[in-house]
């Protein structure tokens, strides 16, 4: 294992978003904040409590995914496909390290960004609502899965990528939407029966289920479906991405 790499790399990456660190930070923190006052004051108003838990501090959880997952993708996918619209990926791949040791690199960088991220977006939720975590293993723990992830779906994007408007595109389209209909700012036991089924084909649910239990304890589905389905999510994107380095897709063309 060539750590000397995996270290450079993983500096590299770190060290360009604090130089960003009004895009990377500031901007997502004050975009939860307004998610905070919109829906957790505006709405929080109507909706006294959900599953026994108060409206603003139900989608505490949900906000703090929801930013999870765009700041995953984003960062990993821009990771990646920057090396390869400058030209500079070809000196990744004839360097001497190994295909798992870049992944390592650039995944394990987008996702300690968006962990960090999102632990500064529960600081800050603290400040508009009370916010209680009854299993804090468990709340690292899907933070740290989903992170690594989405962060693999985004180097997947990235590598797929071959313009900036591509890069933008699954993000967008389909990310954000399944997010926001993922239960993110909602339970999804208060759809129609026919709705929560189809819900349930939804991955963003099991993401934010499992998260928003190690919270309050309450989950639109059991919290071991949850986990086991994170880690499927995490073992598919996974073997797509030892199966791009092993055909060399998008990356020797």
């Amino acid at each position: 294992m060539n750590l000397y790499a995996i270290k450079a790399i993983y500096m590299f990456e770190m060290a360009r978003w604090w130089r960003t660190i009004t895009q990377s930070i500031i901007s997502p923190v004050v975009s939860t904040s307004l998610y905070f006052v919109v829906f957790g004051a505006a709405i929080g108003s109507r909706i006294e409590s959900v599953e026994g838990v108060s409206y603003a501090s139900f989608i505490v959880p949900g906000l703090i995914m929801l930013s999870l997952l765009q700041q995953s993708l984003s960062n990993a996918s821009f990771g990646i496909y920057f090396p390869k619209f400058a030209g500079t990926i070809y000196e990744i791949l004839s360097a001497p390290i190994s295909h798992v040791e870049t992944v390592i690199a650039f995944v394990g960088a987008a996702a300690t960004k968006s962990v960090i991220l999102a632990l500064i977006i529960l600081a800050t939720a603290t400040l508009f609502v009370d916010v209680e975590v009854q299993h804090p293993f468990a709340m690292v723990a899907f933070l740290i899965l989903t992170a690594l992830t989405f962060s693999m779906l985004g180097f997947i994007i990235g590598i797929w990528a071959d313009n900036f408007e591509k890069l933008q595109l699954i993000p967008l389209l389909v990310v954000t939407p399944l997010a926001f209909l993922g239960g993110t700012f909602y339970s999804i036991s208060m759809l129609p029966e026919g709705w929560q089924t189809v819900a349930l084909f939804n991955p963003v649910v099991y993401l934010v289920s499992g998260f928003r239990w190690s919270f309050y304890g309450t989950a639109d589905v059991n919290v071991w479906i949850s986990l086991g389905m994170t880690l499927v999510f995490l073992g598919i994107s996974l073997g797509i991405v030892t199966w791009i380095f092993k055909t060399g897709y998008r990356l020797r063309t």
